[in-house]
This record gives structure tokens, sequence and C-alpha cells, in this order.
């Protein structure tokens, strides 16, 4: 039987995240499984489940980048700032051409602010923003900060009836995708929204090894398991400690681990502090810890480096005896 592990899912068109959950719940009969991050029901793309104890390592994950592939729309203005919202405003986008869609994209690279959209799954006070949206209660909603890696135009068609632009960003957790192609449209003095939106990469995650849901669902539980990625793997930001077996039951019982009772393979990639935007302090010395046990190395569970103690000190132990 499956207790643990992620799958990466490639979620389909005209499903909520959540519905991809309770798919997964049915077809593994297990009751504790989470996704990584919202996709809107019109998007589709990687989707990380997490599966049981697995579960317990999705809030370490606000490091990874995530990138899509976005078509949007000139001179349209909707509500939702996708297409299948209400439509606000038309615009005129004769005079629209190349250079100037160009010189729109220049601004979106590293650091920027951006306002998330109402229509999210973003709470302030308590309350999604999509619940005041839809009750037609205005909220002020701050701007944040987000990271654009990289971004890339692909394709830009002007010829059609419908202009369109097609680019893929690179980009830091809680982005959306939505509100550049809005921000996009308002700098361009047209209009821009969103026409369809594919995740191809989150983390470790990417399209080519996603799942097409339905054909998961007949899958024997042999095939399931073969896909299984450990529950470790995508913790690829913290750096790795290994321990002897008596070392590794101590540090599994509550033990705080001395640096000088393990091996440091591998340093917290951020551990000067140099990621994008602010991060959990305890990131910078963070560690994936592994035993030697029974000739095998054995995913112990995440510490973070104390320095009153001086010592590797547990926040989650995934190892039982």
């Amino acid at each position: 039987m499956i207790t643990e592990g992620i799958l990466n899912i490639n979620k389909p068109q005209n499903m909520t995240s959540h519905d991809v959950v309770s798919v997964m719940r049915r077809t593994l009969g297990i009751k504790r499984i989470g996704h990584t991050g919202t996709l809107d029901p019109m998007a589709t793309g990687v989707l990380p489940i997490c599966i049981g104890k697995s579960t317990r390592i999705m809030e370490y994950l606000d490091l990874d980048m995530k990138k899509y592939r976005c078509t949007m729309v000139l001179g349209l203005v909707t509500d939702t700032q996708d297409i299948w919202g209400e439509t606000l405003e038309r615009f005129d986008t004769s005079g629209i051409d190349e250079d100037k869609i160009r010189a729109a994209f220049e601004g979106f690279y590293g650091v920027i602010d951006q306002k998330p959209p109402m229509y999210s799954a973003l709470k302030v006070n308590g309350k999604k923003l999509y619940e005041y949206a839809r009750a037609g209660i205005e909220v002020e909603v701050k701007t944040r900060k987000i990271f654009i890696k990289s971004l890339e135009i692909e394709e830009i068609h002007l010829s059609a009836e419908e202009k369109t632009v097609t680019f893929t960003v690179e980009c830091s957790k809680g982005t959306y995708i939505r509100t550049i192609c809005q921000d996009v449209g308002e700098f361009l003095g047209c209009g821009g929204t969103l026409a369809s939106l594919e995740r191809t990469r989150s983390g470790i995650f990417d399209i080519q090894s996603a799942i097409d849901l339905n054909a998961f669902q007949e899958w024997p539980q042999e095939k399931i398991e073969s896909k299984l990625q450990q529950t470790f793997e995508p913790l690829v930001h913290f750096g790795k400690v290994v321990t002897d077996q008596v070392t590794a039951v101590q540090f599994a019982s509550g033990w705080h681990l001395p640096l000088d009772k393990c091996e440091i393979v591998q340093r917290p990639t951020y551990e000067d502090g140099s990621f994008y935007l602010p991060m959990r302090e305890e990131y910078k010395s963070a560690y994936n810890v592994f035993g030697r046990i029974e000739d095998r190395e054995v995913f112990l569970g995440v510490a973070f480096f104390d320095e009153k103690y001086k010592k590797l000190v547990a926040d989650k132990v995934f190892y039982v005896r």
C-alpha cells in the first residue's frame, strides 16, 4: 500500500487543484493528500501531489521557482484578468506593433511589485479575495514583492483580428501571470487578458514527466509506485548531512545532532541569505538529515542549525523504526 511520496500530475483544464486532490484520494484510497501550489481551473500543467506524511514538506517549498507558458489577447479587459471573466472593455489595437510589445515587457525582470487580482485565492482578513469580488465588496489589496528570473516572448501574432502574444516566464511563488498580462495591456494602452496558461515547471517537477490524470486512474499500483518521488527530493535548497545508525536513532528520538557526529555532504543553497526575496531565517541553516541504517542511507528528517546549542535541531522527523 502506498503511504507516502510525491506524484507529478498534469492538471487538466476545467478542474480545480482541489478536484485533482479528490481524484487522487479516491484512486489511492488515502485521505491525507495535498498539492504544492494552486492552479486556476482553466490552467493546465505541473501540479505536484504530496501523499501521506510527505504533505509535511509542503511548507518548505517557498523557494522553488515556477515556470509558465502563457498566451495573452490584446485589446480586451475582463474582471478576472482572463478570457473566462466578464468583459469590461474592448480597445482598438491597430496602433500596436512588435516594438511596442517588446518594450512593454522590458520592465518584467528581477524583483518587482505586483498587486494580486481580486479574483484570486489570496486571503485578506481571513477571507479569500474572490469571495469579496463575487459579493461585490471592495477591499484594499496591497502590492507584494515577486521575483521574475526570466521572461521570453515566443510568438507575436498581429495579422489576425485577435492579436496575441505568447511568452514563457520563470518566477517566484505567488506570481500572478494574469496580472502580468493586464499590466502589459495597460502599458500598451489597449488592455490585455490571459487566454491560456500552462505551468511547465514547479521546483524539480517538469511537464515532460507529468502524469496524465485520466491514465493514472487506470494504472496498477506497481506503476504508480514507480513514479513516486521520495519525500526529501524536492528539498534541493536545503543542505545534506549523513550520520551513523546510533546517532540517527537518537536524532529520530528527539536528540540534537552535533556536527562532529555527522558528515556535511552539501551546504544550504541560501546560507548567505542570497535569495531574491525575504525568506525564513531558518532556511539559511536547513539540512536534510540522513542516517546509515542497515547499509542503507535513510532520510530521517529536516533540521535547522541552532546557534544557541551549536547543534542541528529537528524541525520535522520522518523516520520511524
